[in-house]
């Protein structure tokens, strides 16, 4: 069984958010397309306390229950069955859905049969990358769809690291077109 995960596709990281992905929001209507392909859909948000240790490295950003932090407005997001909840403590955390407070992921996947996990969302050189490598840990066989991510690039070329990070972990880089 295979399983679609949406990583971060908040308000905050897509253009005009406290810590917006540039062109964060061009993934949207890839992942929307993706959405039709997978029966089971999961995806992950940033829900930051007011503070945390967090805001000590990045802007204030998806507090949980802001405008910030909902799903991006074209998000078909009626498609996604289980919302997983990071970065809820006050702690540089949550980069991982893996990460998730409110439910067990791999316990989630693991009861649905899910074997392969495909990853898509926001940004690449953090939250799908750290998800990415850890649903690999965690026994999936894991793709990242590359033309359904966008990174931050705090550095730049911090998305190509990234990729390499993910191709030296097991992780299949493929492309929207690849996903049967």
């Amino acid at each position: 069984m295979k399983a679609l995960l949406v990583v971060d596709v908040q308000n905050d990281f897509c253009p005009g958010g406290a810590l917006a992905v540039p062109e964060g929001d061009k993934v949207v209507p890839v992942i929307n397309k993706l959405l039709e392909k997978f029966s089971i859909v999961v995806a992950s948000k940033d829900w930051h306390p007011h503070e945390t240790v967090h805001f000590q490295k990045w802007p204030v950003h998806c507090v949980h229950n802001s405008k910030g932090a909902e799903f991006h407005p074209d998000l078909n997001s009626v498609k996604i069955q289980q919302v997983f909840l990071k970065g809820t403590s006050n702690k540089d955390d949550g980069y991982s859905a893996f990460e998730a407070t409110n439910l067990d992921l791999v316990k989630y996947l693991k009861n649905k049969d899910v074997t392969e996990l495909y990853v898509v969302g926001l940004a690449t050189d953090y939250c799908v990358r750290a998800s990415a490598l850890d649903a690999m840990q965690q026994g999936f066989k894991t793709f990242v769809v590359r033309d359904a991510v966008a990174a931050v690039n705090v550095n730049p070329g911090d998305d190509q690291k990234a990729f390499d990070d993910m191709t030296r972990g097991k992780v299949v880089l493929i492309t929207s077109g690849d996903v049967k």
